[in-house]
């Protein structure tokens, strides 16, 4: 089991990246920039590829929507060329609130735009001249469309890599489905390895029955925060708010992707109650409706026994990669905790 980490830059971003000098040495795997509405992922991983030697970096994700699927492309061979093959390209549809308010790009089609998206990519990984014909994506542009001089170019450079890895963030059937159909890897939000089975594993199986074997095993990432102790229970309330955004906030009524994950998970009522207070702009309230065992069962926060179990509960529902957030007081705390996440997880080898 691989262990990796979301940056996490609240203290500075350079005195960040110099901590993870540390963490690599400590065994840290890879680490996940992300993309929300902030400042882009790109410059920070090509940072931090510059300032680092074996650390395997991650974009934890970049929105299929707001960046052509060659510029996603071009992108990704960049950012794995200037890391000596250490990148991995990391996407997601995001959702209508941020693309379509930030972006002002219509929402449509996510899976169609996603198959598109990986084929384009590999095609210029393997330096082919690029022609596709798909329903959401034309390059070059038909006959009819522009000014008629765009012809099938190639990727100038020679990538790093043929085969880059691609991790895609989904938890919708139909997308979980496409995942493990085409992708390299999968990264859902609010994780619970009890769970995984009855919610994703119909899905899962349907996709892994079309999987091209050449592609390998599906590389699946699991996100929890971690806090080993004998009084560290407390941690866990602060999941609590960005739980309520998400279920609460991320998108309208019957068009909230992690919403329904709730509703899937057997908290129906909860999932209702936490989206009305939140949308009423209760946020605390909304808060305090999140479940506790959801909280608890997504988190590796506890004593050593209660985290070598709950370890042992994400190794055995499938989880490959363990995407940790460390939540000590301080960076000698944190690394304590990734190096000792990193010897659980090599107990359970």
């Amino acid at each position: 089991m691989r262990i990796g980490m979301a940056l996490n830059y609240a203290g500075g971003f350079k005195e960040t990246v110099e901590e993870l000098a540390d963490f690599e040495k400590a065994g840290l795997d890879i680490v996940f920039v992300a993309e929300a509405y902030s400042f882009d992922a790109v410059s920070q991983l090509g940072y931090i590829a510059a300032r680092t030697e074996r650390l395997q970096i991650a974009s934890g994700i970049l929105p299929i929507y707001s960046r052509t699927p060659t510029l996603l492309a071009m992108t990704a061979a960049g950012l794995d060329y200037v890391s000596e093959g250490r990148f991995t390209l990391g996407i997601g549809a995001s959702g209508p609130q941020v693309i379509e308010g930030f972006h002002g790009v219509p929402y449509t089609a996510p899976l169609g735009r996603t198959r598109e998206v990986i084929e384009i990519c590999r095609k210029v990984w393997r330096r082919e001249r690029l022609e596709h014909s798909g329903r959401h994506y034309a390059m070059p542009l038909p006959e009819g469309q522009g000014t008629g001089l765009g012809k099938p170019l190639k990727i100038i450079n020679r990538p790093v890599r043929a085969d880059i890895p691609v991790l895609v963030a989904a938890i919708g059937p139909k997308n979980v489905e496409l995942t493990a159909e085409i992708a390299n890897g999968w990264e859902p939000i609010f994780y619970v390895p009890e769970k995984a089975a009855e919610v994703w594993g119909p899905a899962l199986a349907a996709g892994r029955a079309r999987r091209d074997p050449a592609l390998g095993d599906l590389d699946v990432v699991g996100q929890a925060p971690l806090a080993i102790g004998d009084d560290v229970d407390g941690y866990l309330e602060f999941g609590r708010p960005m739980a309520a955004l998400y279920i609460g906030g991320m998108g309208a009524k019957g068009k909230n992707f992690y919403n329904d994950l709730c509703r899937r998970y057997g908290w129906e009522k909860e999932a209702e109650e936490i989206q009305d207070l939140y949308l009423d702009g209760k946020k605390d309230e909304a808060a305090a409706k999140v479940p506790y065992e959801l909280l608890q069962k997504m988190s590796l926060i506890g004593s050593e026994g209660h985290v070598r179990e709950r370890l042992a509960a994400m190794k055995e529902s499938g989880v490959t990669t363990l995407n940790v957030t460390p939540i000590a007081g301080d960076h000698k705390g944190r690394l304590a905790l990734v190096e000792k996440i990193k010897e659980m997880a090599a107990d359970l080898d």
